[in-house]
């Protein structure tokens, strides 16, 4: 009898929540999507010189614009703003600043070698950050009418992306609370914005050399039930202080760890596989599996569809235990 109260009871809960989250989306449906179609352009009179492509360092330049649209729950949707580059006003009591109402995605565009500019799979860069902004109770908002908004940035800042194979235009697209209340709670003003600026590789020692890795066992990135599958910012700052240390020891990143069997989830900002020869002798490459507490890389979900495309090896999203991996390179 106790089983079956307990199990009624969670069932009870389950659909609580499902309403709850009825509720919540169908309250920030009723406003009105910004469009494309409106967007409002204001060409910077100030233009920067480019910097160097080959010596340009990750996130400390930045183009001439950026975008803009405001959300409001009495207003709905702002018309999209193209305007120059530069600092944001918010009020401080701005929910963001006190309770990590933020999420943002990192996304490039790269220029061919026949001079075309593109942008490597970004409706997946706009389902995450859709997805990222549920769970971050920020409003819905249309993931093309977005990606039009951001493309057209990227075109009016298009002399930006780099002429060079080794650097490109990093997308910063961002989504804050401005909510200028103090109570915790779903946000009645939002500012979505996009930044951009040419990056070289993220690591000095360059895009395709190795990084040496710390293995965590003290500190933990994310967890089940959490919001690891998200990219929000507060996964990140607690990130900052375990990474000083595996500077400390000489390392460049830190391989995050789960649970008491230390299973391998991610790798600093990225995530990890792993190509051996399992117990069984076979060829086979590993990465972990979307639990809640791996952000679904775009790069990951490309090598997966590569990797099994391919058809030449075992190709698994399964837990890996750092008992397993020291075994296999002894």
């Amino acid at each position: 009898m106790a089983f079956l109260m307990i199990r009624h009871i969670k069932a009870a809960l389950k659909q609580g929540q499902a309403l709850n989250n009825r509720v919540l989306y169908n309250a920030y449906s009723s406003t009105q999507t910004f469009k494309y179609e409106d967007i409002q352009i204001e060409l910077s009179k100030n233009l920067k010189p480019k910097p160097d492509p080959d010596k340009l360092t990750f996130g400390k330049s930045f183009t001439d614009h950026m975008l803009t649209i405001a959300w409001s729950e009495q207003n709905g949707w702002d018309k999209p703003q193209i305007q120059p580059f530069g600092n944001l006003s918010l009020h401080p009591a701005a929910s963001v600043l006190h309770y990590a109402l933020e999420l943002f995605e990192g996304m490039k565009a790269y220029r061919g070698v026949d001079n075309k500019i593109r942008l490597f799979r970004p409706m997946s860069n706009m389902d995450r950050m859709y997805n990222s902004s549920v769970r971050c109770s920020l409003p819905p908002f249309d993931k093309e009418e977005l990606l039009k908004c951001l493309s057209k940035l990227v075109s009016v800042d298009k002399e930006w992306v780099p002429y060079s194979t080794t650097s490109t235009l990093y997308i910063r697209p961002t989504y804050i609370s401005t909510e200028p209340t103090l109570g915790v709670a779903s946000p009645g003003h939002a500012l979505l914005f996009v930044i951009l600026g040419p990056v070289g590789p993220y690591f000095p020692t360059g895009a395709f050399n190795p990084v040496t890795l710390y293995a965590d066992t003290e500190n933990v990135r994310a967890w089940k039930g959490g919001v690891g599958d998200c990219k929000m910012g507060s996964n990140y700052g607690p990130t900052i202080m375990p990474q000083k240390a595996a500077a400390a020891k000489g390392c460049q990143q830190v391989l995050w760890l789960y649970g008491e069997e230390h299973l391998l989830t991610e790798v600093g900002t990225m995530n990890i596989f792993v190509s051996w020869h399992n117990e069984q002798g076979e060829k086979e490459l590993i990465t972990p599996p979307l639990d809640g507490t791996i952000l679904p890389g775009v790069t990951r979900k490309s090598l997966l569809d590569l990797a099994r495309s391919w058809n030449e090896f075992k190709v698994t999203e399964r837990t890996l235990s750092m008992k397993q991996f020291k075994k296999s390179i002894k």
